[in-house]
């Protein structure tokens, strides 16, 4: 079982520097897309809904901006569309499709680094997040939590650590935030299970030369339910084209399908 996550930076933007031919070269079972920044009506050409794939999207409320879809091979048992909390659904964060136990979900949380009030929201989404993902995990079911977190994890996550421990993504309250999350061991960090090396980043700003001198951060992951932990097979980071100021994170699970 393949799964590619990414966030776009902007679906049709993507889309014109390739990634739908390159994403059907792939094979994936389940693609997962954060900051789509589209509605549905502006998608209504067929290349974004390839044909051997069932398509699904939230969109933010605000045009341009946000917004998370789901690519499955399969057709879902259900498919759920936010989580019931008005301010984050509006702007388009979350999207779940089950398939027997499996629940493959696409997630896309706030950054912070546009100033106070918005780093105020993301700290508030972890807040009711924390809880929930650790209620959900709990239960029978097979979960793979794709999607951009924008929160680097570690020192190793990120090139310029020390010089960005006040900055938004790698505050301590975020950073605590994840060990807490990981804590007991029930989510998992599937990406790092078979890749401890340094410098193996999914974004780069597209201030300076960050993508050409490989400073970056790796912010964007797909979390596993302890019940996977034995299933991960290969973790790739695609970098020979960019469709985005991110790049696809691509895993195999040895997971029947």
């Amino acid at each position: 079982m393949r799964i590619i996550t990414l966030n776009a930076n902007g679906i049709r933007s993507a889309e014109r520097k390739g990634f739908f031919t390159w994403m059907q070269q792939q094979n994936a079972d389940y693609v997962c897309l954060q900051e789509t920044k589209a509605q549905n009506h502006q998608l209504d050409n067929d290349i974004f809904c390839p044909s051997n794939y069932h398509c699904f999207y939230h969109d933010a409320e605000k045009k341009g901006y946000s917004g998370v879809a789901l690519y499955c091979k399969q057709q879902p048992d259900q498919v759920i569309t936010g989580l019931g909390w008005a301010d984050i659904d509006a702007e388009g964060r979350f999207i779940e499709a089950q398939f027997g136990r499996l629940s493959v979900i696409s997630l896309y949380l706030p950054s912070g680094s546009s100033g106070e009030e918005r780093q105020n929201f993301k700290f508030s989404v972890l807040n009711r997040l924390l809880p929930y993902l650790q209620q959900r995990v709990s239960e029978d079911r097979d979960f793979i939590l794709c999607g951009d977190w924008n929160i680097a994890h570690k020192n190793i996550d990120l090139k310029n650590w020390r010089g960005n421990q006040k900055n938004s993504g790698f505050l301590p309250e975020e950073r605590a935030w994840l060990d807490t999350l990981l804590a007991d061991g029930r989510w998992l960090d599937a990406f790092r299970l078979i890749n401890v090396n340094a410098e193996q980043y999914t974004w780069w700003s597209n201030r300076g030369q960050a993508w050409l001198n490989n400073v970056g951060w790796r912010i964007d992951y797909q979390m596993i339910s302890l019940s996977l932990k034995d299933k991960v097979t290969a973790a790739t980071i695609y970098k020979a084209e960019r469709f985005s100021d991110h790049a696809p994170l691509i895993m195999d699970y040895d997971y029947p399908l």
